[in-house]
């Protein structure tokens, strides 16, 4: 859609949405719209992964606004794309996507996960189904050195956590000795610290998770993973309470702030894990600690984790500050688009 200024001055195009509260997405500024436009983007997408993570088997391939394609999600696993058109224009465009995507990629199969609850703020249905060829109940990706079984049917986003890819690469050169992942999911962070610590402990509240993590775990021949299924929160204060003691520390929950309204209760649950986790470090150990709640932004949770630093009793420093990998892409001036934080900390007593 032509947008217009109330002067009747061309702004540029968008898309448009009659139902969402978000009318218009801004596809491009000036007066002409190429009629290619959509084929040079999926392309540029595509080829800027290609540069920045070579032979990764699993990552996004097209984040929405930050590839110009608003409400477009593209997921590449292995032969397989998971495509996501979370709006009416992009949800209308869809086998123009999918067409382009196979002439691009030559994919096995391509898998809807249309499943997202912002879809019925659009006035569409929420659905999951095969676009093209052929996609299995589960496959096997890899990550780094490690093995992942994905189920890309149903399980979370849309199989695994690919915007904490690099991160979970990261972690491997932090962690030490014991280590703990709360909120471990299918042992992203766990599976990969394994390698160079003397035992992991993930934890998840999921059995399914759980099992999936000890599928993982033992196709990768790690034996020094224990998995447990319980509430995070009370595991940490049972630990805590029975004085056990580890050297590394890996908290990434779900989002605890997923509207406005819960800004004040998710900054208490931030809080609270983390310090708890600080009672749980040693001195000279590393905390590597997530939050992917775009309401709880950057500033927002060094205070928390300074408020809980300091009820610890514990001096701490702050090692490095990440985000969301560089396959999501964050736009400046677009604050939605960075919501995922990561910060690795370091207790000097």
């Amino acid at each position: 859609m032509r947008v217009l200024s109330p002067r009747g001055k061309p702004l540029g195009f968008a898309f448009y949405s009659a139902r969402s509260e978000i009318e218009l997405r801004m596809i491009e500024r000036g007066e002409e719209l190429r009629a290619d436009f959509l084929r040079e983007r999926l392309a540029a997408a595509i080829a800027w992964r290609t540069e920045i993570a070579p032979g990764a088997e699993a990552l996004r391939l097209v984040h929405a606004e930050g590839d110009s394609l608003p409400s477009l999600i593209v997921d590449r696993y292995g032969p397989y794309l998971v495509l996501q058109t979370l709006s009416q224009t992009t949800d209308a465009l869809k086998s123009t996507i999918v067409e382009t995507l196979v002439e691009l990629l030559q994919p096995t199969g391509i898998l809807e996960r249309n499943d997202p609850r912002v879809r019925e703020l659009e006035g569409l249905d929420r659905r999951v189904g095969l676009l093209h060829g052929e996609v299995p109940e589960t496959i096997e990706i890899r990550e780094g050195d490690v093995v992942f079984e994905a189920d890309l049917w149903k399980g979370q986003k849309t199989g695994l956590f690919l915007d904490q890819r690099e991160n979970h690469l990261t972690a491997k050169s932090y962690a030490r000795g014991r280590v703990l992942d709360g909120f471990t999911y299918h042992g992203g962070f766990a599976l990969h610290v394994a390698r160079v610590a003397d035992s992991v402990l993930a934890v998840d509240s999921a059995a399914d998770a759980i099992a999936r993590t000890q599928r993982n775990a033992s196709r990768n021949g790690l034996g020094n993973v224990e998995t447990r299924e319980a509430n995070v929160f009370d595991l940490l204060h049972d630990l805590h309470k029975a004085g056990e003691r580890f050297d590394t520390v890996i908290l990434d929950p779900p989002a605890f702030a997923k509207s406005k309204g819960a800004i004040e209760k998710a900054a208490r649950g931030y809080k609270e894990i983390n310090l708890r986790a600080l009672h749980l470090l040693r001195p000279g150990g590393t905390l590597i600690t997530c939050s992917c709640s775009y309401h709880i932004h950057e500033a927002d949770l060094e205070s928390i984790l300074e408020d809980a630093a300091a009820d610890a009793g514990a001096s701490v420093t702050i090692v490095e500050k990440r985000r969301q990998g560089r396959d999501h892409p964050v736009v400046l001036g677009v604050p939605e688009t960075y919501y995922l934080k990561c910060f690795v900390l370091r207790r000097l007593s």
